[in-house]
């Protein structure tokens, strides 16, 4: 997977920082995202690659074709980690959406990178025959075409496990607020991933024990994934 240039930098050095990757898959140009920080990272994520709580040195957030049929998507990552370079243990994540049109914000340290599609979208708690796999109308809106919106966010803290799960909730709030404040009658899609990342415990330093959205670190990721969200969201998106 050939890498594309990156973007020359501008202002203070980034905590999150992606690398912009590209590659030809059964005739299709598609895009990924590849953040490499290297050991010393905890992270929690619901990533099909790499999610739940454990040291991780790099995330991927990778464009895949419109119906994507692959019954082995966690395999998929892990070879198109690989192909590009990255090494140990990581978090994956997929979507259909065009990853180079990618939102990122950051606010006090703390940064967000966020990627959107919400062509399949509806509210978490829809009715039971959603579930069952019927499609009535009140269970999704838009086209019937993939929709994902992925968060990666970094912490220049440490947290505890308690903490990250607390970041976790606190991100998925500023999303569901970020698609109210676009106008869009939803609180996300039905494959919506989330990776947090703080930094590993280090003899002296603080292990910050809460990331709720009036804690300190957490209030700062809210705001981040806020404005990374409105930022990704398509053009139609907006009001």
């Amino acid at each position: 997977m050939p890498a594309l240039l990156p973007p020359p930098r501008t202002g203070a050095a980034r905590l999150l920082d992606p690398e912009h990757l590209t590659r030809v898959e059964d005739g299709e140009r598609l895009h990924a995202l590849l953040w490499r920080p290297g050991p010393g990272w905890r992270m929690v994520s619901s990533a099909v690659l790499g999610g739940g709580i454990a040291e991780r040195a790099w995330v991927l957030n990778a464009q895949v074709a419109h119906g994507y049929r692959r019954t082995d998507p966690a395999r998929h990552l892990a070879g198109l980690a690989r192909a590009a370079g990255a090494r140990g243990p990581g978090v994956g994540l997929m979507t259909a959406a065009d990853v180079s049109a990618h939102g990122r914000a950051r606010d006090g340290g703390a940064e967000a990178v966020a990627t959107a599609g919400v062509s399949v979208r509806g509210w978490a708690a829809a009715p039971q025959e959603c579930a069952a796999g019927a499609a009535p109308q009140e269970c999704t809106t838009g086209a019937a075409s993939p929709g994902t919106v992925n968060i990666v966010v970094a912490l220049p803290v440490a947290l505890s496990d308690a903490a990250l799960v607390n970041a976790v909730m606190t991100a998925t709030e500023a999303k569901v607020q970020a698609l109210l404040d676009a106008g869009l009658d939803c609180s996300g899609t039905p494959t919506d991933a989330v990776c947090v990342a703080a930094r590993a415990p280090r003899d002296g330093a603080d292990v910050h024990a809460f990331a709720g959205p009036r804690s300190e670190w957490g209030a700062r990721l809210a705001r981040a994934v806020h404005r990374a969200v409105r930022a990704a969201l398509p053009a139609v998106a907006h009001p």
